[in-house]
């Protein structure tokens, strides 16, 4: 059976129509291309100034005979100056010192690994005395100290740009992101191996927010420093936990942690893994209540896909990352509904789409988005699709049965399908148990006598 995703449902004063999605069929989320273009355009522009401030230098001192005993040692060295009957004028010479200008500063800049950019210089630089030499066979002189000059300042003013952006990046890298992500993912970002453009732009990313789920009865019956203690290790393994699997840790305060899969490195499986992290930490939760550890065991979570902006705040006296965006507010209000629901995490349809082949999931509810005329479909993850049995699919379907029917106002069919989802007696379901208390009163009045009624 394949669980249908839309039914008619009737709120008033809106009815809404849903029509059924085949499970092949997702909804896929929209992609933002690297700016790939944006990057190519600076290391051009860049290339341009250093080539050209470089060709300028070096022909004024060429034009200028500053160098000319320079020249005199090297044309005596590679060339047999006497001897040429020709030679390469002036004008070839500026041509060849904006060349090798451009393409030293190119390579410099560019992203071909370091050593491989020095091996290729350096081979450059050889060719460019033996070319002279070449030439010197055939009777032609070629000066070749003006392009080595060239490559040799242009490699210079490079290395010198670069060090001056690495040690700004590095600086932004370190407000940033230190203790925000796993060491792996941060060491990434430090060296360069993984680029960040600081530049605001958007992320198709999926949030998770996580925070206990007794918070506040435990607030109140128990003593400030036992409920600070508890609050912290449960911010402190949360934390560790999610950037290990390589969130970015948007906050962990008392108020929950927050944490983004896709960001600031982009992954088009960011939803999958946000799904699988949220059911392994469900399933801790369970082992540590099982061993009574009920504070740091009940965690509660929200997980909401979607695209925010991100990027630096570099006008304030300290740079500042902005992140904002609907999938924040709304995996904070999903986290909050659990409370409602009795579940132990609810994710909105977006997310349901990318993770329905690997998540086994059931629909919770309806409820408004932050704009109230937009409703959200609201699904609960329950396991992962390897570890599903006949059983729990059945119960699945069960229940996704039992919901349609209850949207469709058919109440006592609707409460036999929920009591087919039941599992164990010893297997508590707290969802289960809120929509048959909705039900019972309903389904007590169809079912009461007419003359018992008067």
């Amino acid at each position: 059976m394949v669980p249908p995703s839309r039914v008619q449902l009737e709120i008033e004063p809106l009815t809404l129509v849903l029509s059924p999605r085949p499970r092949g069929e997702a909804k896929q989320a929209p992609r933002h291309s690297q700016p790939a273009t944006v990057t190519m355009k600076r290391l051009l522009i860049t290339t341009l100034i250093i080539g050209i401030t470089v060709a300028f230098g070096v022909g004024a001192l060429h034009a200028s005979k500053a160098m000319a005993g320079l020249e005199t040692v090297a044309a005596q060295l590679v060339s047999d100056y006497a001897g040429a009957t020709r030679i390469i004028s002036e004008k070839w010479q500026y041509v060849f010192v904006l060349l090798v200008a451009f393409g030293a500063s190119w390579l410099s800049l560019s992203k071909i690994p370091r050593w491989q950019s020095r091996l290729l210089l350096g081979l450059f630089l050889v060719e460019l005395f033996a070319l002279s030499w070449v030439c010197s066979l055939y009777r032609i002189f070629f000066q070749p100290i003006p392009s080595v000059l060239a490559l040799v300042f242009a490699l210079a003013i490079a290395e010198g740009w670069s060090a001056f952006l690495r040690r700004d990046r590095s600086h932004l890298v370190r407000t940033f992101f230190a203790d925000r992500l796993s060491n792996k993912e941060f060491r990434g970002l430090s060296d360069g191996t993984t680029l960040f453009d600081v530049e605001p732009k958007p992320y198709d990313v999926s949030v998770v927010v996580c925070n206990l789920a007794n918070k506040f009865t435990f607030a109140e019956g128990s003593k400030p420093a036992a409920f600070a203690e508890a609050t912290s290790r449960f911010i402190r393994e949360t934390a560790a936990h999610l950037t290990k699997e390589g969130a970015y840790l948007h906050a962990a305060d008392g108020e929950g942690v927050v944490a983004f899969f896709g960001f600031p490195v982009p992954n088009s499986e960011h939803a999958q893994k946000a799904a699988r992290v949220v059911l392994d930490m469900m399933r801790n939760s369970r082992e540590e209540k099982e061993r009574n550890e009920e504070i740091s065991g009940n965690i509660r979570a929200g997980v909401s896909s979607g695209v925010i902006i991100a990027g630096a705040l570099k006008d304030s006296q300290r740079p500042l990352l902005l992140t904002s965006g609907e999938p924040i507010e709304l995996a904070r209000r999903f986290c909050a509904l659990n409370h409602l629901y009795g579940s132990n995490a609810l994710m909105d349809t977006r997310t349901f789409d990318q993770v329905s082949e690997t998540v086994v999931a059931r629909p919770i509810d309806f409820v408004s988005g932050l704009n109230s005329h937009d409703p959200l479909e609201i699904y609960e993850p329950l396991w992962p699709a390897a570890e599903a049995t006949p059983e729990h699919i059945a119960r699945r379907d069960s229940f996704w049965s039992a919901v349609v029917l209850y949207r469709e106002k058919r109440w006592v069919e609707a409460y036999n399908e929920f009591q087919k989802a039941r599992g164990s007696e010893e297997e508590e379901d707290p969802p289960l148990e809120f929509y048959l208390r909705r039900l019972e009163p309903l389904v007590l009045q169809l079912t009461e006598s007419p003359f018992e009624s008067i």
